[in-house]
């Protein structure tokens, strides 16, 4: 069981996550943010519910749709917010975008655009760790699209070879961009797809917080006694398009309505049958958050033309 405490800071930032979200397609919308932009409303009970069960010493690694992750992790959301505008005071300096989010602080070790792509670098950070003798386990959030990619089973594989310490979290919202998964899977059992490589894998209601919760419990201590990576398939669903470029015709809103019955703050606020003005007191608390976030933001500073070629081209001096 959570304590009460717990249980309203879990609420707290699954509400902070989704308005977070839905301020940034408002900027969006009035061009501040520019580029690309992937929007988490509708899976913030995966986010919140795994990352609760992390240690500071733990890593994470996310997809570019990491906004929720990283806010769960407890990163800065001033930070994050003039990222996503490019400004100098972002989580990367500006330079990476809504789809870069980086910060050693917390183990982020960020959000990736290539789908996929941060699979591997998930083992190399377990395996680092399971041959410093270290403590700490690795997380690595993707989507249901990733594990039709060669570098899914190649990373799976390696991962249970090596019985490296990864957790897997598939965050399967039923469409990759805007393919089905029947269109994309021979199979859409996907914790087969584990337990194929001999690696524990669950089913998961992602639209569930106590359920995220409980798989992530026992999946973060059967890592941390030793026994090797676990692959959690997260059912859940995005309420918004793809991206803020997607027109979304590929699917049908009553689908989207009747996944929206199952929201999960709504779900998880009315199992805490909270009181109308404790609510409100919350809402009125994630909304000045925000709101700081986006004064960072729009305050901060664009990086000097002079410094473009920082991080890109190395100076360097051929002996004679």
């Amino acid at each position: 069981m959570i304590d009460v405490d717990k249980a309203l800071v879990l609420l707290r930032q699954m509400k902070l996550i989704r308005l977070f979200e839905e301020r940034a397609a408002e900027m969006y919308a009035k061009e501040k943010i520019r580029g690309f932009l992937h929007l988490y409303v509708g899976e913030e009970a995966v986010a919140v519910g795994v990352i609760q069960a992390l240690t500071p010493a733990d890593n994470l690694l996310s997809t570019y749709r990491e906004h929720g992750h990283a806010l769960a992790r407890g990163m800065d959301p001033g930070a994050i917010m003039a990222e996503m505008y490019g400004k100098q005071e972002g989580c990367s300096g500006g330079r990476g975008g809504s789809m870069h989010l980086f910060d050693k602080r917390t183990r982020f070790f960020g959000g990736n655009a290539i789908v996929g792509g941060h699979l591997p670098i998930a083992i190399g950070l377990a395996l680092a760790d399971k041959k410093q003798h270290r403590k700490a386990i690795t997380v690595c959030f993707f989507g249901e699209g990733a594990a039709a990619e060669g570098v899914f089973h190649e990373s799976m594989n390696l991962a249970a070879l090596w019985k490296v310490p990864v957790l897997f979290v598939c965050e399967n919202n039923q469409y990759a961009m805007g393919t089905a998964l029947r269109y994309s899977h021979g199979s859409t059992d996907l914790v087969r797809k584990g337990e194929a490589c001999g690696i524990p894998s669950k089913r998961v209601d992602g639209m569930d917080l106590h359920a995220v919760i409980k798989a992530a419990d026992e999946a973060t201590m059967n890592i941390r006694s030793g026994n090797g990576p676990v692959l959690l398939v997260c059912d859940t669903y995005r309420f918004r398009a793809h991206s803020m470029f997607d027109a979304e015709l590929y699917r049908e809103r009553s689908e989207v309505d009747e996944w929206k019955k199952r929201d999960p703050i709504t779900q998880y606020q009315q199992h805490l049958t909270l009181g109308e003005q404790d609510i409100k007191a919350m809402d009125v608390e994630v909304a000045a958050e925000v709101q700081r976030a986006i004064d960072v933001a729009e305050a901060g500073t664009w990086e000097p033309v002079d410094s473009l070629l920082r991080h890109v081209i190395v100076e360097t001096t051929l002996a004679p």
